[in-house]
Formats: structure tokens, sequence, C-alpha cells
């Protein structure tokens, strides 16, 4: 009779343990194990996640970038061929597409209704391994990481879901079951420093990929963080929602540096739209506004200006 009623108090999983569990068996089945060749049959592997059930998938540039040839194993022991559809070294992001339909994909989040200390589980495939998973939480919002491409890569989530060895490209999911970014990078000695790609950042960049094989951009020369605006100030200025994009960096020469803009300032709106974040202004910044001046507004000093910028196109 105590053996079965220990056994009846197992059988229900705690609160964090049923979201971890949930977490795991909603994207599972939807990620990758990706190995990358090149013309010589050498290369790497990694993780990456099916987001559509003919095949789409989402994994780090790094990854697949320079690959003669791509495999992808599903949970389920199959081995399909893939092609790269594009990738994008400026936010280590690439699209691939498998050769199978009817495939288990998973569901895109948002990665800006995250709150530091939300609990995120980190799902890879690494080294051929089933499906892995490790939880953690949220650590940090708003960090920008350096790229193989030498640009900083914006609104990165820190988070201290362990990765392992293959992980990258991989999905780091909520409590809900939904992808809120892509595992990008750990740092190597540092425990529980681990870093993924904002899903909102990521959509974005996969709807460019699947349509150009690229992603074409303007660029302002200047390097930013989302963050919270003081409610005072937010109530002040009737602003909703109450966050910005910080100014960090103004690179010497760009076009921010010729409109004035500079370190510190929080940049409001551009051209007329509501900026709250970094994501917003990486997806305004589209080719087409290359060349043709935009009104921007920034809060410099308590006061609210109104400066003229004019992007320069992505080389």
């Amino acid at each position: 009779m105590a053996f079965d009623s220990f056994q009846d108090s197992n059988a229900a999983l705690d609160p964090y343990s049923e979201r971890v569990s949930h977490a795991f068996e909603t994207v599972g089945p939807s990620v990758v194990h990706i190995t990358a060749q090149n013309a010589n049959g050498r290369g790497g592997t990694g993780s990456g996640v099916l987001f559509t059930p003919d095949g789409y998938l989402l994994t780090n540039s790094h990854v697949v970038s320079g690959a003669a040839r791509i495999l992808g194993g599903l949970t389920d022991g199959r081995r399909l061929e893939a092609v790269l559809v594009g990738d994008d070294p400026a936010t280590d992001l690439a699209v691939v597409r498998l050769s199978g339909t009817g495939l288990p994909h998973a569901r895109f989040g948002s990665s800006r209704a995250l709150r530091v200390g939300q609990l995120v589980v980190a799902i890879g495939n690494p080294l051929g391994f089933q499906a892995t998973v490790t939880a953690g939480i949220v650590s940090a919002l708003g960090r920008t990481l350096r790229g193989a491409s030498g640009r900083l890569i914006e609104s990165v989530i820190q988070t201290d879901a362990p990765l392992n060895p293959g992980n990258s490209g991989g999905p780091l999911v909520d409590g809900h079951g939904q992808v809120v970014g892509i595992n990008t990078a750990m740092i190597g000695g540092a425990q529980g420093i681990c870093f993924a790609i904002g899903v909102d950042t990521a959509v974005d960049v996969v709807a460019r990929l699947m349509r150009d094989g690229r992603v074409r951009r303007a660029r302002l020369g200047l390097s930013g963080q989302t963050t919270p605006l003081d409610p005072r100030l937010a109530a002040r200025l009737h602003r909703q929602p109450a966050s910005a994009v910080l100014v960090a960096e103004v690179q010497p020469g760009g076009a921010a540096a010729e409109a004035g803009l500079a370190a510190g300032d929080l940049l409001f709106s551009f051209d007329g739209e509501v900026i709250a974040g970094v994501d917003d202004l990486h997806r305004m910044l589209v080719a087409e506004r290359a060349g043709a001046p935009c009104r921007i507004e920034v809060l410099r000093q308590a006061r609210v200006e109104a400066l003229t910028v004019t992007p320069r196109a992505d080389d």
C-alpha cells in the first residue's frame, strides 16, 4: 500500500518539470541534426528546427555556410538530403530545405514578450544523438554579439540553459512550446553564459531569405540595444510601448554620424513609425530605404529632437 502511494505521488510532475517536458515533447520531433560537408567531404555538424511541413528549416549560418552537401537527420532515424535556401552571416541565421513532406514542425512565438527570469528550454541534436534538452532561465535581454561577418548581432537573448557542442542552430523554446530564439553561441570556460538570436529577428530574416536567397539591407552605422523607459518618462511622452533603442555606438563617417546621432541618444521613431526595440529598426532598414532621407525622433537630455538620416546601402 505504501509503495502504491509513493508511485501515485510521483505520477504527476511538478509545475517546472511539466513545463520543460511539454516544451520538449512539443518541439523535440522538429529538431534536426545537420551534417554540412565541403567539397573535400569534410565539414561540421549542428542543429536546426523545422518550421514548415514541407521541409523548411532554420539554423545558424556558420553551420551550413559554404557547404557542398547538407544532410538532415530526423529524430525518427531518417536522413534526408537538403539544400541551402539562403544564409545571412550578419545575424548568423540560415534557411535550409529538406527533401521531404509532412514533416513535424515547430511554431514561432515572440522574443519581444520575453522577460528576464523566464523559463526557457534549449533543444538540440548534438553529434547525432536524439533531441537533447537543457533548461534554464532568460538571464538578460538586448545583448549584442559579434558574428562571423564582424558585424554586431543585436537583440540577443542571454540564457543559462547549457548548450552542448553541436547544439548551434537548435531552438530556444518557452514553457508553452513555442520557439523564441535560435541558439547560436556559448562562451567557453564560462558556465551559464549562452546566447540565442531572438525569433522576432529570425522571422524577418527567414522571409527575406525565402524570397531573395539573401538579406539586402540599408544601414545607419550605429549599434544599439532595446531598453525600457522610465515609467514617468513614458507617461509624460504618452509612449506606448514603453521602450526604445539606446544608441550605444556611432560609426565615424556613417549615416547616423552625419545626421548628428550620438551615443546615449534614445531612438523613438523612424520615418513616422514607432521604434520599440532593435528588432523594429532592423525590419525597417530594408534595401529600398538606402539613399532615401528619413525623419527620426530621439530623446536627448530630456528633450525630443527631430533629425534627418539617409541610410546607406549595405555592401
